[in-house]
């Protein structure tokens, strides 16, 4: 498990996803190493489709409903955290960390059917302790906003 957490810690993440994604299966690889990482993110099932610096795309398979039929708030603020977690933590130089000090959520729809999480910042430079604000947005299969994560990481010098 230590080569595991070595092989993706935070500052390489998006050279990992640069390995493993041109693969057949390298993107399921990719995300199934997640749970490894961060079970309880892991357990969603969430796939990584896309990764760039600043900028991430995840799916998500609707195959879990709660007692409304529909995908439980929780797994959603979670899908949002993560997509901006692997926009923001993929654009990071290697001497910066960040941690999620706040989440607030806005759910507009009922969430039912594949959905894809989308994140996209700038992140800044950071050469002391920044609080940084992005959003995720979660869409369903018609393309209709479901619901908005809003998450502030904290961005510091590694010590």
């Amino acid at each position: 498990m230590h080569t595991l957490s070595l092989l993706m810690s935070i500052h390489t993440v998006l050279a990992v996803w640069k390995k493993l994604s041109p693969y057949g299966m390298g993107r399921w690889l990719f995300s199934y190493l997640i749970r490894f990482i961060n079970p309880y993110t892991g357990s969603l099932g969430a796939r990584v489709q896309v990764l760039e610096a600043g900028y991430a795309e995840v799916s998500l398979e609707d195959k879990k409903r709660n007692h409304l039929d529909c995908v439980h708030a929780i797994a959603l603020t979670n899908l949002g955290e993560f997509t901006s977690g692997m926009a923001v933590l993929g654009s990071l130089e290697e001497n910066i960390r960040g941690i999620v000090s706040h989440i607030s959520v806005d759910f507009i729809k009922k969430a039912r059917g594949r959905l894809r999480a989308v994140c996209q910042c700038n992140v800044p430079r950071v050469n002391k302790d920044t609080e940084f604000t992005v959003f995720s947005e979660i869409f369903d299969e018609d393309n209709e906003l479901v619901s908005r994560v809003d998450v502030t990481w904290k961005l510091g010098l590694r010590r």
